[in-house]
Formats: C-alpha cells, sequence, structure tokens
C-alpha cells in the first residue's frame, strides 16, 4: 500500500520510506504527524533516506531525521529552493503491457514521439538501456542531443531514466509509472530536475516549458498507440 495523504512532495517520501526503507505505509496513514522514530525508522532506514533525498534534490537530511514527521521530511526538501517538477499523465485506451511495450520501444520511439529526430542505443544490459536521443531542429536550427539512462522495472511497471549528459540541467531525472484503469492504462511522467546557473532559463520557465511539451507528446502518443491497438498490433 502507498500513502497518498498530504502534498504531493510528502507523498514523493512517503513513496521513498515506504519502498526503500521498510516503512509500515498502514502505520503511516494512521498517523501521519508521528516522527520517523516513532514509525520505527533505524538508524540504517534513516541513512538510506538521506542518500535517495541527497541524490534526487541535493538536499542534505540532518542527523536528527528521525526526530521528523514524513511531512516535516517533504517542509525541508521544500524549503531547500524551487527545484524544477513536474507530473503529467494521460489515460491510453489500450491494454497495460501493450502500453508497455510500446513505450519502452527506445529504438522506434521516433515513430512514437514527434520531438525526436534521431535515436541512437548504445549500450543494453538486462532492462536498462543507454541511448542518444537528436531533437529536430528547433526555430534557430539547433539540433540538441544528449545522452540518457533508463532502467525499466516490469514487475512493477514503473521505470527510471535520467540524463547522462545534462547540458544546461544540473540534473533531470525522470520517472514513469503506468496503472490500469476502466478506460484503459493511465501513465504518468514525474520529471525532477534543477537547471544550472549559467542555463538560458531557470526552473519555472524550465517547468513550464516541460508541462507544456509533455501535454503534446502525451496526446499524440495516446492517439498512436490507440490507432495501433485498435489496428490489431504496433503500427
Amino acid at each position: 500500500m502507498t500513502v497518498t495523504h498530504g502534498t504531493p512532495l510528502t507523498s514523493e517520501i512517503t513513496e521513498i520510506l515506504v519502498t526503500r526503507c521498510g516503512l509500515d505505509a498502514d502505520a503511516a496513514a494512521r498517523a501521519p504527524a508521528a516522527s520517523l522514530e516513532e514509525l520505527g525508522m533505524d538508524s540504517l532506514a534513516l541513512l538510506e533516506l538521506s542518500a535517495v533525498v541527497a541524490d534526487r534534490w541535493r538536499v542534505r537530511i540532518p542527523e536528527q531525521a528521525g526526530q521528523l514527521s514524513i511531512g516535516g521530511v517533504a517542509d525541508l526538501v521544500a524549503a531547500a529552493g524551487p527545484a524544477g517538477h513536474t507530473e503529467n499523465s494521460i489515460v491510453i485506451a489500450a491494454p497495460l503491457p501493450l502500453v508497455w511495450e510500446i513505450t519502452n520501444d527506445v529504438a522506434r520511439w521516433t515513430d512514437l514521439f514527434t520531438e525526436y529526430a534521431v535515436v541512437e542505443i548504445l549500450h543494453r544490459d538486462g532492462d536498462t538501456v543507454r541511448f542518444r536521443l537528436t531533437m529536430h531542429p528547433d526555430e534557430n536550427g539547433v539540433a540538441w542531443s544528449w545522452v540518457s539512462e533508463r532502467t525499466a522495472d516490469p514487475a512493477t511497471w514503473q521505470v527510471r531514466a535520467h540524463r547522462v549528459e545534462t547540458g544546461p540541467f544540473d540534473y533531470m531525472r525522470i520517472h514513469w509509472h503506468y496503472d490500469t484503469e476502466p478506460e484503459g492504462t493511465r501513465m504518468t511522467w514525474v520529471q525532477d530536475f534543477a537547471m544550472k546557473p549559467t542555463a538560458p532559463v531557470d526552473d519555472v520557465a524550465m517547468t513550464a516549458r516541460i508541462n507544456t511539451n509533455s501535454r503534446v507528446q502525451l496526446a499524440v502518443i495516446k492517439e498512436r498507440i490507440e490507432r495501433a491497438y485498435a489496428g490489431g498490433g504496433d503500427e
């Protein structure tokens, strides 16, 4: 069970504690104001939480973290700065296994997304793939390109990715997850990032750009997968 009370950041911290630190989700739901120590988080669990938070948000959790509630940890992360965060989703009228197969076939992303001109697979290791994406030229004739790496987990219908070549980003981390709904499959994209001080746009502006582009691409992907499903297979 995943706790979903509070803010999106509180929910994300809770998810980390449940999946990485052994938190009892039901106990957390019953006592949202309890400290991490009261919820049974020992020193090893707190070290794991600190490592994940430092990696994801570049925020240092103090040694007294055990005295904080989950909401307190979320407040600490939020107060550290306006790092970019986006979350967008869409329901696709097709079964989850098909949506998973099509959207995780990275080599064919040029057929799925409208923004990518070239996909070059650089390395595969099990469910992890490293690849170079090159976009179609922008209005200034620049074809942006970067290397990313993503790891799919078919057992949980989740994918985690990050940019290896970060370009204007200090970091960029991506989490896709898929859920079955009565109307089909909900695909959700979550992106956490921060822009470098030298970047041409700040976190707020990039958040707006990513939200706009994600909604466009999700709509395109929905249409293409639904057409493929209606036709009995991949396009």
